[in-house]
């Protein structure tokens, strides 16, 4: 089973983005995804975006993650 984390694209370099979760920040390499630009929420497994997803499927998955690991 695999874990991908939403977060927040704030700045691209392609082939990195600096992306957002709750705060902390990490670069991700968005090599897998095309038109990845600031703004654009992504889910991220082992530093790698792998699909972007709307803002309200994004949240969605934070309630549901933190409900059992309580972030």
């Amino acid at each position: 089973m695999c874990l991908a984390i939403p977060g927040k694209v704030i700045e691209v370099n392609y082939p990195v983005a600096t992306v957002e979760f709750k705060g902390a920040r990490r670069e991700v390499r968005i090599d897998l995804l095309e038109d990845v630009k600031p703004g654009d929420f992504v889910l991220v497994h082992v530093g790698f975006a792998i699909q972007k997803v709307e803002e309200k499927e994004a949240k969605q998955i934070e309630e549901v993650l933190s409900q059992f690991v309580g972030v």
